[in-house]
């Protein structure tokens, strides 16, 4: 066994692996660019190496750099993570070039089923059922509109050098398939290096389900049980469970099957996925992963197996001790915790975590790259903690999930808490066998806005703001008092509150140990005890609010019934509005143009999209607010943008008078 271990990559993955390596008693590696200089994992970690700028295309992606920082630390072996090079043959080479222990398959493995199409063209030959489609060389747009009906509408298009939805369009018929084609190989070249593509059949009631294979160099080649992953936003996943629920018997076994064809085909080593569509019951292969997956914990929730050790015991020459793989136990079910605002088009979010209070209990793991108070910067995934929760059965997975998510507190960023929550509690993912639309469907629930703040949020945000006033440090004496101390009488004061669109006053008497408020006409006597969590009497009633203040509003959340961020109105501030009128359309978050769609002079409609920015490995489409004239275009594709930024001044089009 080796005895130091650099981690390529960072984040919750560095971590993760971190973890296994220091059981094993392996000396942990890292390395980080200059935005991660404080980050967890360099925390974490016994040395560290700086390898260049925030941008990944200076730091991460930089083979030369990261092979020079295991020659100078002494790393015997590197573990690429996912996402980054760890697909990446010319790095494994670059690895045994070094000397160094590449953990994952060899490259011509990565070769064989990095390239979509060459990856299902061998997979025919193994006799791997596949999806109808075009996966050959020729990009002429032509012959690949050609294709496209041939297979018949709708159609997918994908990138053939990556996944994670990047480079990915499905359309529904050949007037859309020009446009379609473009932004996916756009994206395409600028995610992988490599703008091919292939078409195939868009399945109308898909489920994603991929099989975890975990194969040594002694030849043994094992299925790990399978996943279901069809939870996606962006076609990319947000929930996976193993093991994938509702199939038969009859199916699992076909597809466990395939899978281990699949990586023998290719003479498959270490730890991979194969991820096929599943329509009824038919299965065909979509494309493998040759490297850990994201949802690698449910599968080692329901084996018992760490697979970050087998993975590195099979890149150091070891053999597997079982040759047939251990049963499962239980159910397992995973989300995927990002920084993204899923009412705004799942838009990535940036900031400092505030607040970061993850859950913990029996069966719940939490896998994270983060603390309170770092940054989410656009310059990485919108990712910040898987938080898996395992049970005897399904149903008793999802009840823990729902309770860890309801223990859960992020504040800073905007998350999809809401939303992961939403989905486990819709009767169409705890009682039927979810497709890959299924936020598509059930947007209306998934997406829906929080209910109005009652009451007792109400109340539970202004006595935050009275305790943290009364317990504020100040200079001596009773006038530097915060508690509404008077020499006569009662201190009364007013407290305007905004939950959402609405304004809210409390009418606020003080006492010696209480309040009196006063809330649409009623009064209420209220005292609270410190927390967190604060523990609310109002009358004779008593209740939990955690409660946090943070830049002018308070967070509050009643435990079963929801959170709400409500503002703390200041008098003497302006009421809040847009900060720009629909001539102004400016960037909503850091990140580096992609591509600029519109020239000064254009004449543009309501919702034609005008520039695209990339930030977070999302692609951002801007368009116009309303029909107008293109005035002018301060940016162009390449340029770094920061939030707020100007892209474009439009004139907007004026209704004709009336004849």
């Amino acid at each position: 066994m080796f005895r130091s271990l650099m981690v390529a990559n960072r984040g919750e993955i560095a971590v993760r692996v971190f973890r296994t390596a220091r059981r094993m008693g392996l000396r942990c590696i890292a390395v980080h660019s200059e935005a991660d200089a404080g980050a967890m994992h360099v925390a974490m970690a016994d040395e560290a190496i700086a390898i260049g700028p925030a941008a990944a295309a200076e730091s991460y992606l930089r083979i030369e750099r990261i092979i020079e920082a295991a020659r100078r630390t002494g790393a015997e072996a590197i573990h690429p993570g996912y996402g980054f090079l760890s697909e990446n043959p010319a790095f494994a080479e670059a690895c045994a070039a070094a000397g160094i222990a590449f953990v994952g398959p060899g490259p011509a493995a990565m070769r064989a089923m990095g390239g979509k199409a060459a990856a299902k063209a061998l997979m025919e030959k193994a006799g791997v059922p596949l999806v109808p489609g075009y996966h050959g060389a020729a990009q002429d747009p032509g012959l690949l509109a050609a294709e496209a009906s041939r297979i018949g509408y709708p159609v997918l298009i994908k990138a053939s050098a990556g996944g994670g939805g990047r480079g990915m369009r499905v359309v529904a018929d050949a007037a859309a398939f020009v446009e379609a084609l473009a932004g996916a190989q756009r994206e395409a070249s600028a995610s992988f290096g490599d703008a091919q593509v292939l078409v195939e059949r868009y399945l109308t009631r898909p489920r994603h389900i991929e099989v975890q294979v975990l194969a040594d160099t002694h030849g043994t080649t094992l299925a790990l049980s399978t996943r279901d992953c069809s939870i996606q936003r962006r076609h990319q996943k947000i929930v996976e469970e193993a093991p994938a629920p509702f199939i038969s018997d009859a199916m699992r076994t076909g597809i466990e099957a395939a899978a281990v064809a699949a990586a023998r085909a290719v003479g498959y080593v270490n730890a991979g996925t194969i991820e096929f569509i599943a329509e009824d019951d038919a299965f065909f292969f979509m494309e493998m992963n040759t490297r850990l997956q994201v949802e690698h914990p449910v599968t080692e929730a329901v084996t018992g197996l760490d697979l970050v050790e087998w993975q590195l015991r099979i890149a150091a020459g070891e053999a597997l001790p079982f040759t047939t793989a251990p049963a499962v136990t239980g159910h397992a079910v995973e989300v995927r915790l990002c920084a993204e605002d899923p009412r705004a088009g799942w838009r990535p979010s940036t900031g400092r975590l505030s607040r970061f209070v993850m859950p913990d209990g029996e069966g719940v793991r939490v896998d994270t790259g983060v603390r309170e108070g770092d940054s989410v910067t656009p310059h990485y995934d919108s990712m910040i903690a898987k938080i898996i929760a395992h049970g005897g059965t399904r149903g008793d997975a999802i009840a823990r999930l729902r309770a860890a998510l309801a223990a859960t507190r992020v504040e800073g960023v905007a998350t999809n808490l809401d939303a992961l929550a939403a989905i486990l509690a819709h009767a169409g993912f705890a009682e039927a066998a979810p497709t890959t639309g299924f936020i598509a469907a059930h947007e209306d629930v998934v997406l829906a806005p929080p209910p109005p703040a009652p009451t007792r949020a109400l109340i539970a945000a202004a006595v935050a703001v009275l305790v943290a006033e009364r317990d504020a440090e100040g200079g001596a004496g009773p006038w530097c008092r915060h508690d509404g101390w008077r020499l006569f009488g009662r201190a009364r004061r007013t407290l305007t509150l905004r939950a959402g669109d609405r304004p809210v006053t409390l009418a606020i008497a003080y006492g010696p140990a209480a309040w009196e408020i006063t809330l649409d006409g009623a009064t209420h006597n209220v005292s609270a005890e410190a927390g967190p969590p604060m523990r609310v009497r109002i009358d004779d009633a008593r209740y939990v609010a955690d409660c946090s203040l943070r830049d002018g509003s308070v967070g509050v959340t009643l435990p079963g019934q929801g959170s709400w961020r409500i503002a703390v109105e200041d008098a003497l501030t302006p009421a809040s509005g847009d900060l720009a009128g629909d001539d102004r359309i400016a960037s909503p978050i850091p990140g580096r143009v992609a591509a600029v769609l519109c020239v000064a002079g254009d004449a543009v409609t309501r919702g034609q999209v005008l520039v695209v920015i990339e930030a977070m490995k999302t692609e951002l489409r801007i368009a116009a607010p309303v029909d107008g004239t293109v005035a002018r275009v301060d940016v162009a594709a390449g340029d770094q943008v920061e939030e707020g930024m100007e892209l474009v001044k439009l004139e907007a089009a004026t209704a004709s008078a009336p004849g």
